[in-house]
């Protein structure tokens, strides 16, 4: 069964290939269709789209899959719109001096790269797999997507609505299990998207350097959030609690955990307390609170709140109903707290991706820089306080693919910010003309005037002369 898939999947890939030498070069107008075309099929089944994410996770908020993956997912194709027009310049670039007195001309173009193959999560499954479409397309390419099975519901619509609003050889989506992300993954496409944990992005990349295929890796990692001593603890309280919580914390730039000021612990840990009580009053029937995927994800969050608590954590349960969630066939888990952690417990060492917030502290601030600096580096990045000088002293000391100061989350959020990560937590960005370019090859063109330059220039045998003067001039 996976051969014949795999064997489909080739086909569509040499039938998009073809597709895509026979129609060059495309006027812009074809590609600001086919965006037209993908925004206007999540918008026309959007609400759809919401209730089956509701039912693939169990319960998801439908105002919140409609803002998170409907609303943002055209927004991408908006700003794509907007801006084509000016990404597809020809940009001219400079030639040594004499030659353009002598005619010489030199420029890139951002061509597009074929067909490329999109690898998308359960986490945002409408945004993930068609936000990187928008730019996909600006760029003038074909795209091959497969989307997880852990949303099968999302995914089956998803592929009713391509083949509804694209030919086969424009856009394609093929749903199934691991072994067809398997063979997803070792096709030879022009380029990769890949988004998802940093593991299987080592698999993805090893599968795709078999055919030399570049590769963009959106994975996660641990996104620390360090409250400074002037931070208003009460709101980044609020802010930390509301970007943990939204998703139940199953979001790649989630805050993954807390570093504070030693003398402030109860302080912070106090403002997420009461914020998740204000915003949710109750958990186990509150809709706007969303259930962990799958029982394999729970009962993962699950054995790492009993590793914590084994290894000699403080646990604090943040429920505002005193609900009883131990008979609760709902997979829905309370934002659990972790103090006095240490490395050796699982989720200090292991990215969350749930409901899970462990806290660190710090005498000097350079003790939480230093620890992040230690570690992999994270997809996100956040800071609150205002003391500008030791803003800066984080930012200019640590690395990380992405920066909210005095929030969390929010960079994503801005379609004119390119969004990625570094090392571990991944490989190249998207969104803006970051995006578009990632999706085209930079082609170098160089005009070369009717004189004889390589004469001029000393280049030409029998060397003499012109050769010493031109070495000479070269090295001043």
């Amino acid at each position: 069964m996976a051969d014949d898939r795999k064997t489909e999947m080739e086909a569509t890939l040499r039938k998009q290939r073809e597709a895509f030498t026979a129609a060059r070069p495309e006027a812009i107008a074809v590609r600001k269709d086919r965006i037209q075309r993908a925004m206007a099929m999540v918008s026309e089944r959007g609400e759809e789209l919401a209730r089956a994410m509701a039912a693939d996770f169990g319960n998801r908020s439908m105002h919140q899959s409609m803002l998170t993956d409907i609303a943002a997912t055209v927004g991408a194709g908006k700003h794509a719109l907007k801006h084509i027009d000016k990404w597809v310049k020809t940009e001219k670039r400079k030639v040594q001096f004499p030659l353009g007195l002598l005619g010489a001309k030199a420029e890139v173009r951002y061509e597009p790269k074929g067909v490329i193959g999109i690898l998308s999560p359960w986490n945002f499954p409408v945004q993930l797999a068609f936000g990187p479409l928008m730019q996909v397309l600006a760029a003038g390419n074909r795209a091959m997507i497969k989307p997880s099975e852990f949303t099968e519901r999302t995914s089956e619509i998803m592929g009713d609505i391509v083949a509804k609003y694209f030919a086969e050889e424009e856009v394609a989506l093929f749903t199934g299990g691991p072994e067809v992300a398997g063979a997803f993954s070792s096709l030879s496409f022009d380029h990769l998207v890949f988004t998802g944990s940093t593991a299987t992005g080592r698999r993805v990349m090893g599968a795709a350097a078999k055919n030399l295929c570049p590769v963009t890796l959106e994975l996660g990692g641990k996104s620390p959030v360090i409250m400074g001593r002037s931070a208003d603890f009460a709101k980044a309280g609020e802010r930390v609690a509301l970007g943990k919580m939204m998703n139940a914390g199953q979001i790649c730039l989630a805050p993954d955990y807390l570093m504070v000021p030693e003398e402030k612990e109860s302080e912070a840990i106090a403002g997420v307390s009461n914020a998740v009580g204000a915003m949710y009053p109750t958990l186990l029937n509150n809709d706007d609170y969303a259930s962990v995927v799958s029982d394999r994800h729970f009962e993962r969050l699950q054995s790492m709140v009993a590793d914590a608590r084994d290894k000699g954590a403080e646990v604090i349960e943040v429920n505002p109903a005193n609900e009883d969630f131990s008979n609760a066939n709902v997979r829905k888990m309370p934002l659990t707290i972790l103090r006095n952690v240490t490395e050796d417990m699982a989720a200090m060492k292991e990215e969350i991706f749930g409901p899970v917030l462990p806290v660190k502290t710090y005498k000097q601030v350079d003790e939480a820089i230093g620890y992040i600096n230690d570690h992999d580096r994270p997809l996100g990045l956040y800071y609150f306080g205002e003391d500008r000088n030791e803003q800066e002293r984080v930012l200019t000391r640590t690395i990380s693919g992405g920066v909210t100061t005095n929030d969390v989350v929010f960079h994503v959020s801005m379609e004119d910010l390119p969004f990625g990560g570094v090392g571990p937590s991944g490989i190249g960005s998207y969104h803006a003309i970051e995006g578009f370019r990632e999706f085209s090859h930079a082609r170098a063109v160089y005009h070369q005037p009717k004189i004889d330059i390589a004469k001029l220039g000393g280049f030409k045998p029998p060397y003499g002369k012109a050769t010493e003067k031109a070495i000479a001039v070269m090295m001043k």
